[in-house]
């Protein structure tokens, strides 16, 4: 099943924050979405990610790294599942500390799901894509 723009043309993109200090990673990540129904907002620090849901209320999937500078991910994720309009938004974690620790703290705060870096770009898309809702036919190409 996929999901219709309102006029009944094109599937309706998808939202996603992707929130990551290393500005390369954000960018490889932005161009591969970019290529399915997704419109992307890129944050380089935790406070500029929460600024980004603050600002928007339309955010459907969030990507985000953990160590990052003035606010950690795992902050950020903290006040996304206290906040009632984003609580069921679905967070994979990206990080490149596949530490059990963190692994757990993660997923301890409502984390959907945890990919260690570096990552396959082409199972972020389709891991992306299936938390959006994006019915394969609509989810552009994944390779």
């Amino acid at each position: 099943m996929s999901v219709q723009d309102p006029t009944g043309g094109a599937p309706a993109t998808r939202h996603v924050l992707v929130a990551d200090d290393e500005p390369h990673i954000g960018r490889i990540i932005k161009m591969k979405l970019e290529q399915g129904p997704f419109r992307v907002s890129l944050a380089h620090d935790g406070q500029e990610a929460l600024d980004v849901l603050a600002q928007h209320g339309d955010v459907d999937v969030v990507l985000l790294d953990l160590m990052m500078p003035q606010v950690s991910g795992l902050d950020v994720l903290a006040q996304l599942r206290a906040d009632d309009r984003y609580r069921d938004v679905p967070c994979i974690i990206l990080t490149a500390a596949g530490q059990e620790q963190q692994y757990r703290a993660a997923m301890a705060l409502g984390a959907t799901d945890f990919m260690t870096k570096p990552f396959s770009p082409k199972k972020l898309y389709a891991r992306t894509a299936e938390l959006a809702g994006v019915a394969d036919a609509d989810a552009g190409p994944a390779a």
